[in-house]
Order: structure tokens, then C-alpha cells, then sequence
């Protein structure tokens, strides 16, 4: 993990922020040499909507039926 001083990354935070979201490595900003923050790439949005939610969501149930049994179709009408 790379570690950088707090005067050096105020100096050059926009360059250092490119390098962390391309390389995804983290870095620690350090004042008279403690660490104080670190800077981490942000979770990235899923590219696909379809298969984002896998293993998330369990289907219980039967879902392609209908809610209303066929009886009944003629009487909302």
C-alpha cells in the first residue's frame, strides 16, 4: 500500500485519486508521518442490470402463474 503525506496529497489529490480508481491499489495519507485517511477505490457500479442481483434474491413459490385462477377471469371483467 502506498503511503503518501497529507501536504503532498493536497498538492496532487486529483492525480492521486485517477491512481487509486486505475490501479485499485489503496493509499494512506499521513500527517507528521501517522496515518490519518486512507483512500480506497470506490465499489464500482455493476455493468449488466441482468444477473446483478444473482444469489441475492431467492424465489419462493410459483411465479408464473396467475395470482387469480381462470374461474375467476370473467368476473373482473
Amino acid at each position: 500500500m502506498k503511503t503518501v503525506a497529507a501536504g503532498y496529497f493536497k498538492a496532487r489529490c486529483l492525480k492521486i485519486m485517477d491512481q487509486v480508481r486505475s490501479t485499485r491499489e489503496p493509499v494512506t495519507i499521513t500527517k507528521k508521518g501517522k496515518p490519518v485517511a486512507k483512500l480506497v477505490p470506490a465499489d464500482g457500479q455493476p455493468e449488466e442490470v441482468f444477473g446483478c442481483l444473482k444469489g441475492e434474491i431467492e424465489i419462493v413459490g410459483d411465479i408464473l402463474s396467475p395470482l387469480i385462477p381462470p374461474e375467476d377471469w370473467e368476473a373482473l371483467r
